[in-house]
């Protein structure tokens, strides 16, 4: 069975089956990456990141709010924070 095969079927699967598949997969996984070496892990973990250098260069949908750097994102007075945090306590 293929990928693609395996990602269509899904749906039709009950939430239950659809849990049992992704347990099996996320155990070989870690079985995998258990019965790997030092050096192997290194290499895996290298390749992940050159693999997302794309996902964070610049026009990417993961920058999108990279021009918001330094800025507050929240600007309440004072005294609006004080309210909100009594309210919060009582």
């Amino acid at each position: 069975m293929q990928i693609k095969e395996i990602l269509q079927a899904l749906p039709s699967l009950s939430i239950s089956d659809r849990l049992k598949i992704a347990e099996s997969a996320l155990q070989l996984v870690l079985q995998e990456k258990h019965s790997l070496t030092k050096d192997q892990q290194k290499c895996q973990l290298t390749l992940a990141a050159v693999t997302a250098i794309a996902d964070y260069a610049s026009g990417s949908e993961l920058d999108i709010f990279s021009d918001l750097e330094g800025e507050d994102f929240c600007d309440y007075p004072d005294e609006d924070l004080h309210n909100s945090v009594n309210y919060v306590q009582r």
